[in-house]
């Protein structure tokens, strides 16, 4: 049974159709990654699967319950950092985690104070003097330190420095070797190119791609550059090829993986002494999406 399973979701707001027939799924033990750009849809997805907006069509199940009908039920199992973190200003941060723990009901002290020394977080200042970056933390501390079956991470690090993105993410891995579910709402793709197994695309409400990493890869081309003694005339007409160019020897062309094998021999003709090749990054599947016009939305 998928940890997360949506099927044509519908949420409008008056007349902006925010998700238009959205389908998304989870399976048990992934970090899942869920790419868009502001707007298309991510923060309303996350709302619906918290239980804490109902959707105009389709439906959800989270850990096989509805989150709308069954949220009480439900919300012990889950984990949640918003993106926009708002916190009580005159509780330190340490009572903050406490107190969101408490509510929670399944919080672990030891992996609580384990987790302030990991993120750099002193638990002793009031959160009104807490810059965003440190607001952040202790929601990423409050939502690791519990016992959760599936965490709803919705943009979790914004305002952490690249250092703190580097534990945040080993923290994920720890989470996935435990059998934990993640669902890591996000537009930093080299994030979720890190970290997850999966990832869904949105597009103005819409999941566009879908897929493990390597799935979702094959549908755009490497770049290839190519130093080599003879010519590019081995190259052309070679089904796949493109954008071919040819300068002191070296050749730089983009190839569609689909056609990686015959590149290859037509590349033994040339007598490479150099080859790199670079698979497409998930900025370029982003691009694919969102790189050329986007139709507006009824009422956007």
């Amino acid at each position: 049974m998928p940890s997360v399973e949506a099927h044509g979701l519908v949420k409008t707001y008056g007349a902006t159709r925010a998700l238009d027939g959205f389908d998304l799924v989870v399976e048990p033990g992934q970090i899942a990654g869920f790419l868009g750009p502001n707007g298309s849809g991510k923060t309303t997805t996350v709302r619906i699967l918290l239980g804490l907006a109902r959707p105009d069509g389709g439906h959800a199940r989270v850990l096989g319950r509805d989150p709308w009908r069954e949220a009480v039920d439900l919300h012990p199992r889950l984990a949640y950092v918003p993106g926009d973190v708002a916190l009580w200003p005159n509780l330190s941060g340490g009572e903050t985690i406490d107190l969101i723990g408490r509510m929670h009901g399944r919080h672990d002290p030891r992996r609580r104070d384990e987790l302030l020394d990991r993120f750099a977080l002193d638990p002793g200042t009031k959160v009104r003097a807490y810059s965003k970056g440190n607001r952040q933390k202790v929601a990423l501390v409050a939502a690791l330190a519990a016992d959760a079956e599936l965490y709803l991470l919705d943009e979790p690090t914004s305002g952490l420095d690249p250092v703190m993105e580097a534990v945040f993410q080993e923290e994920l891995r720890a989470l996935r070797d435990r059998g934990r579910t993640v669902l890591l709402s996000s537009h930093i793709l080299g994030e979720v190119e890190q970290v997850c197994d999966t990832v869904t695309i949105i597009r103005a409400g819409r999941a566009v791609e879908a897929g493990s990493l390597a799935e979702v890869r094959h549908l755009t081309r490497s770049a290839v550059t190519a130093r080599t003694i003879r010519g590019p005339e081995v190259l052309e007409g070679v089904p796949g090829v493109h954008d071919l160019t040819a300068e002191d020897g070296v050749l730089r062309f983009q190839v569609d993986n689909a056609c990686t094998g015959e590149v290859l021999q037509a590349l033994a003709a040339t007598e490479v002494t150099d080859l790199t090749w670079e698979p497409p990054s998930l900025a370029e599947l982003f691009l694919r999406h969102y790189g050329d016009r986007v139709h507006p939305r009824a009422g956007a």
